[in-house]
């Protein structure tokens, strides 16, 4: 069973940073991209920056400059690092995985979300 756990989510000042990281446990042979998106409240969920396996980024035009996606390979982790936070970065940040199990069904997983919010 595949499972992406987020953890670092929290309550920070304008201008201020955090960091969110998510690891994925299970029975997995490797994972292809892996990425944040993030939901406001009475907003659709939106791409923040998705990474590749071999370490290619791609980020959206809303946090470029400002947020830094990274991973570790060996270890199924993936983390984002946010700089100069704005008020409008608030909402619930999920990350996901293309997950290839050693058993059971390659696609997108997802974890269950941790709150970033962000004080003005």
């Amino acid at each position: 069973q595949v499972q992406l756990v987020e953890s670092g989510g929290g309550l920070v000042h304008a201008g201020g940073s955090l960091s969110v990281s998510c690891v994925a446990s299970g029975s997995i042979f490797f994972i292809e991209d892996m990425g944040w998106y993030r939901q406001a409240p009475g907003k659709q969920r939106e791409l923040v920056a998705t990474i590749t396996r071999t370490g290619n980024t791609n980020y959206a035009d809303s946090v470029k400059g400002r947020f830094t996606i990274s991973r570790d390979n060996a270890k199924n982790t993936v983390t984002l690092q946010m700089n100069s936070l704005k008020p409008e970065d608030t909402a619930v940040y999920y990350c996901s995985g293309y997950v290839h199990p050693r058993a059971g069904n390659t696609g997108d997983y997802w974890g269950q979300g941790t709150q970033v919010t962000v004080s003005s």
